[in-house]
């Protein structure tokens, strides 16, 4: 099959959700473009902050929950099981599971003054159901930084030439940060600016690559990369996090566009059967592994947090929740897409060819470079392989960079609400040492093999959208409204994610992981204590109506 016929299909049901089904979700959460925000109600200037603009906070969110899973978790997903699985997943998972799920996260935030999805949870269920949630989140996300910190540190090393314009983008977020709410510029002005100085730091970079050493110096990067998330994590959010993301987002979406445009002008056939087989060794078997490996590119838990932990902190007016939240989470099916055609049409299957071959590459492990040549191919009837190659690499480490950053504030949110006021710990209500601990806990993991976190990552997100989800359905229930779009989503994951972390939890132990194979074990009873105190709630609220 060709890949312009199945980018098509996919940009096209993506579009017919976008303006039938995202307006019904707009009936059913009652949105009321009056309504005033917690970014106006809170404002504090450090996390309450109003966006400029919904672009601009577009840019945050969809930075923030574009890390490495749409990207990776097809690359991964297609090599086992096969492109039409994947395709299938990304595309229906994204329109009836995802973004139902970031769009009810978000509202619901709203609703309840910009508190976490976390700490909603006592308000709609009970307060254990809150602490044993926040526990999960805590324990969740700092998975989520210690596999990022990984991943963007592994990139550093294998691709010198983006580490200045990694790290420079950082000063130029501050300077636009300045501009537009310090000195009163213009949005356009300063963007453009920002844009040019980001052109340049792209030019400085690959002319001077650089490189700290060999893959030895991993945990340098390592170090480095998580103080860059306590300092970010602790920055009033319009100087850093903000303006960052913004940027980060036309790095994003110009990488879309270009791969888009390759797919146009090579239109490549599709070399990747379309199905593979149900079982895949040690992978799994296509249910439930397949549904948690694609993470981001159908539905992730992270951004129920990002949507509740920031977005909703910023936003301006309730008529945007359709744009960023259900808008931001059909990008990424987009971007999903676009990863999965890379690998499933850029590269080819069983040829021998040991530079574009997609299994073989896929034998060396390593996931980003597999996904960075098939963009490659792809692009280079538009500009030489290396050079598309590169914008790929850089495409990813502008995701995951901003990921990394979001996941530790909002980490810090969660432990200053769970440890600091909820158990009157006084030195978590400090958010330095917070974000301290943070920093530790997710620094060890860190150091370990980030690829054998990966699917632990992936089963935990999933069962925190399944949690984010039944939250809603609940919330829905007892305004009298169809909670339906809710529950069965969650219903799907809860059964999807449990069964994947004991699956996984068995498999750690076999190899004698025993730290991973714990924690799977504690991610799968926190899960079951969460559903039980969650379907007590909902007897007691039925039998009340």
């Amino acid at each position: 099959m060709n890949s312009l016929i199945v980018a098509g299909i996919g940009l096209l049901l993506f579009i017919i959700a976008y303006h039938f089904y995202g307006s019904f979700l707009e009936r059913q959460w009652d949105i009321d473009h009056k309504r005033r925000t917690p970014a106006f109600e809170k404002e504090d200037g450090v996390d309450y902050v109003p966006a400029k603009r919904w672009l601009i906070l577009f840019g945050h969110h969809f930075s923030s929950i574009a890390g490495a899973g749409p990207i990776l978790g097809p690359v991964i997903a297609c090599m086992f099981w096969g492109w039409l699985p994947a395709a299938l997943w990304i595309i229906f998972g994204s329109i009836f599971l995802g973004g139902v799920h970031d769009f009810g996260s978000l509202v619901i935030s709203l609703r309840y003054g910009g508190s976490s999805v976390g700490d909603v949870t006592q308000s709609v269920i009970n307060r254990r159901s809150k602490v044993l949630f926040s526990l999960f989140l805590y324990l969740s996300l700092i998975l989520v930084v210690a596999v990022f910190a990984s991943v963007t540190a592994t990139t550093l090393i294998k691709e010198p030439q983006i580490v200045i314009p990694t790290f420079g983008l950082i000063f130029i977020a501050i300077l636009f940060g300045v501009f537009i709410y310090r000195l009163q510029w213009n949005y356009v002005s300063a963007t453009l600016i920002a844009l040019i100085l980001l052109v340049l730091l792209f030019l400085i970079g690959h002319k001077f690559p650089l490189s700290l050493g060999g893959d030895s110096v991993v945990k340098l990067w390592i170090i480095i990369l998580l103080l860059y998330s306590f300092v970010a994590s602790i920055t009033p959010v319009n100087l850093l996090l903000q303006p960052r993301d913004y940027i980060s987002s036309f790095i994003l979406f110009f990488g879309l566009l270009l791969g888009y445009a390759g797919l146009v002008t090579s239109r490549p056939d599709v070399n990747t059967p379309a199905y593979i087989s149900f079982t895949a060794g040690t992978k799994g078997t296509l249910w439930p592994m397949m549904f948690v490996i694609i993470a981001c590119g159908a539905i992730s838990g992270f951004h129920s947090l990002v949507a509740s932990g920031t977005t909703s902190k910023q936003i301006t007016s309730e008529k945007h929740a359709k744009k960023i939240a259900y808008g931001g989470m059909l990008t990424e099916g987009v971007l999903s897409i676009l990863a999965l055609l890379s690998v499933c049409a850029g590269l080819y299957w069983n040829s021998g060819i040991s530079s574009m071959d997609y299994p073989l590459l896929m034998e060396k492990g390593d996931w980003i470079g597999t996904f960075a040549t098939g963009y490659g191919q792809i692009t280079s009837r538009l500009l030489r392989q290396d050079i598309g190659k590169m914008i790929a690499i850089v495409m990813i480490n502008a995701f995951v960079l901003t990921t990394l950053d979001t996941a530790t504030r909002i980490t810090r949110y969660i432990s200053q609400e769970l440890f600091g006021y909820e158990w009157n710990v006084n030195l978590f209500k400090n958010r330095y040492f917070s974000t301290f601990i943070i920093i530790l806990i997710a620094g060890y993991l860190a150091f370990g093999n980030w690829q054998k976190i990966w699917p632990v990552f992936g089963a935990s997100n999933q069962l925190v959208a399944a949690i984010a989800l039944f939250v809603a359905g609940i919330f829905l229930m007892k305004k009298g409204k169809g909670a339906l779009t809710s529950f069965i989503p969650s219903i799907f994951m809860f059964l999807t994610t449990i069964t994947a972390l004991v699956y996984q939890a068995q498999n750690f132990y076999r190899e004698k992981n025993y730290f991973l194979g714990n924690i799977s074990v504690v991610l799968v009873c926190l899960g079951i204590f969460f559903i039980s105190e969650g379907i007590r709630k909902l007897i007691s609220s039925k039998s009340s109506l």
